[in-house]
């Protein structure tokens, strides 16, 4: 048996190739695993449960439910889809998991994070983190005003996000080497997975005197990133779209 890990398909109406990507995986790949996690960033923005179909995204709600039907599922909210809550596990059977969660994948304790938690050097976005992602009082506020208020709002993040990384260097994006070695050291793991950063690669580093592992998983829409994970490992491979 295996397991199926998946990051960062940004999906939108605006990107209808991708999504129609998501559904031919969740069609022909993920009733094959025993397991399938999404660690976030599912949507290229998330405004509430209660908006699914004013996003667009009820047809995608609708195909996780059926494959949560033969594949135990979870979801990871992310940056961008941090506002998901319960009613979002009742309409898809996706079990939501806390960002930093340890996992046993056969036999090897594994952290599992979206990934922008480590990148310390992005001090606008850990900011966004501290006083919107986590702060329950501004998600609370946020998911109290009519739908098309939060829709504009939303706009207006993305477009804010996309001048921010105009005006910083690919480097500040990425995760400092202090906080994942921190995070090893905190979880005392042997092996990390996250996404985010969009950069499908494979770090060793030495921790304590032991190697350890930390995989990234790539986008959908450039690399489209599929990790697969059983007994003898792990492989990333690419969707094609």
């Amino acid at each position: 048996m295996h397991t199926y890990i998946i990051s960062d398909l940004h999906l939108t109406p605006e990107r209808p190739n991708i999504t129609k990507a998501f559904f031919d995986f969740l069609r022909d790949q993920a009733p094959l695993a025993e397991q399938l996690y999404i660690i976030g960033d599912l949507f290229e923005f998330w405004i509430g449960d209660d908006a699914a179909e004013q996003l667009g995204a009820a047809p995608v709600l609708d195909a996780m439910k059926a494959i949560s039907q033969v594949t135990d599922c979870f979801f990871m909210p992310g940056n961008r889809d941090f506002l998901v809550r319960q009613s979002f596990t009742e309409r898809t059977g996706f079990k939501i998991l806390d960002d930093e969660s340890i996992i046993d994948f056969y036999g090897v304790k594994t952290l599992l994070l979206h990934g922008d938690s480590l990148c310390t050097d992005d001090l606008a976005h850990q900011q966004f983190r501290q006083t919107m992602m986590t702060n329950r009082a501004f998600c609370d506020g946020f998911l109290s005003l009519d739908v098309p208020s939060r829709i504009e709002q939303a706009k207006q993040a993305r477009l804010q996000s996309a001048q921010h990384k105009s005006e910083v260097s690919m480097g500040i994006m990425d995760v400092t080497e202090h906080a994942v070695l921190e995070a090893f050291a905190k979880h005392g793991v042997s092996q990390m997975i996250h996404g985010h950063t969009h950069r499908q690669n494979t770090h060793h580093y030495k921790v304590e005197g032991e190697t350890v592992i930390r995989y990234v998983l790539g986008d959908w829409g450039e690399t489209n990133s599929v990790m697969r994970v059983d007994k003898a490992g792990i492989e990333i491979t690419n969707q094609a779209i």
